[in-house]
């Protein structure tokens, strides 16, 4: 008799945690198709977000506690972050932080939602985000990336018309292989971006970008233009592969990883480098936060206030260097 009402009491238990399973389970889908459909997130966003809670959703305890108390979410959290805990490894800050993000969406939906009683959201906090500084290269470490990219090959001449953009404009990777023809105006020397969150801006390209833009469009991109299957129109893709088609994101990654490398610069050298030079630079050269801001497209400042740390650190370096008593 014993063992029977034993056997009764684990398979109670048993259901119990299979039913908190599922309510964390249904939970976590209706929070993600709240997130498509009412925020309009992109499918990889939103895997990221499904990865992050499932992995809680694992996480010892959380099936029977995650609508309870926030301890649960602070214990995971805080084995992420943690050396020597079982088989992880701690995660980077700004990995970390993404997952606390994560979590706290998803209580506070529940508690907007009624599935949870108590705003638990509110009881842990987001890891303090980490100032990373972005790797910025010299004027001179510029120009000899550029000059690697200065054959007559049609294929090196389109690379050294996008690389010249890149530094000109400061466009991210994703922007430049995304314009149009229509979107660049060489006689206005501007062009049409839009950027994240589907802002538009304009930014001006300069004279020396003209001028290797100018030789691509009227030299190769017409008999490449001729290719595409099927024809494109003449105000297509403004960057264009061998076949026609608008030139992949990692091809031109790829392109500009192998023209830092034979210019003898360092490892990590990527497209976003040369953004990060040419917001650097300006701010150097005297130009105004809220204009580089603009120019970068950045919504908040704060994101651009990076650059003004960066600019001082190179200062201390150039004056520690130079001055007979530093």
């Amino acid at each position: 008799m014993a063992g029977a009402a034993a056997g009764r009491t684990e398979g109670g238990e048993a259901r119990q945690t299979a039913g908190q399973t599922d309510r964390l389970q249904a939970a976590i889908e209706e929070y993600l198709v709240h997130l498509r459909v009412e925020r309009g997130l992109s499918a990889a966003t939103l895997r990221a977000y499904r990865a992050d809670l499932l992995d809680f959703a694992a996480s010892r305890g959380a099936a029977a506690e995650w609508d309870a108390s926030a301890g649960v979410a602070v214990r995971y959290l805080g084995m992420l972050a943690s050396p020597g805990r079982g088989r992880r490894t701690p995660l980077r800050p700004t990995t970390l932080r993404r997952k606390a993000a994560s979590l706290r969406g998803f209580y506070r939906f529940c508690f907007a939602e009624g599935l949870i009683a108590t705003d638990l959201a509110a009881r842990f906090e987001l890891p303090r985000q980490p100032r990373l500084l972005p790797e910025v290269l010299t004027v001179e470490e510029v120009d000899g990336l550029l000059a690697i990219r200065a054959g007559d090959s049609p294929a090196s001449m389109r690379d050294r018309a996008l690389l010249e953009l890149l530094y000109a404009s400061g466009l991210r990777i994703s922007e430049a292989v995304g314009l149009d023809r229509d979107d660049l105006s060489l006689e206005d020397g501007l062009v049409r971006v839009v950027g994240k969150g589907d802002r538009e801006r304009q930014v001006p390209v300069g004279e020396v970008a003209l001028g290797w833009l100018l030789r691509y469009i009227s030299e190769i991109r017409p008999a490449w233009l001729a290719l595409a299957t099927p024809p494109l129109p003449h105000g297509g893709p403004l960057f264009l592969s061998v076949r026609g088609g608008r030139l992949d994101r990692r091809r031109a990654w790829e392109m500009l990883v192998a023209a830092a490398r034979s210019a003898g610069l360092q490892n990590g050298v990527s497209p976003h480098t040369l953004r990060h030079s040419f917001a650097t630079h300006l701010l150097e050269g005297g130009a105004d936060l809220r204009i580089v801001q603009e120019l970068l497209g950045h919504a908040n400042i704060s994101t651009t206030q990076l650059y003004t740390h960066l600019t001082g650190e190179r200062i201390k370096d150039v004056y520690a260097r130079a001055h007979p008593r530093a």
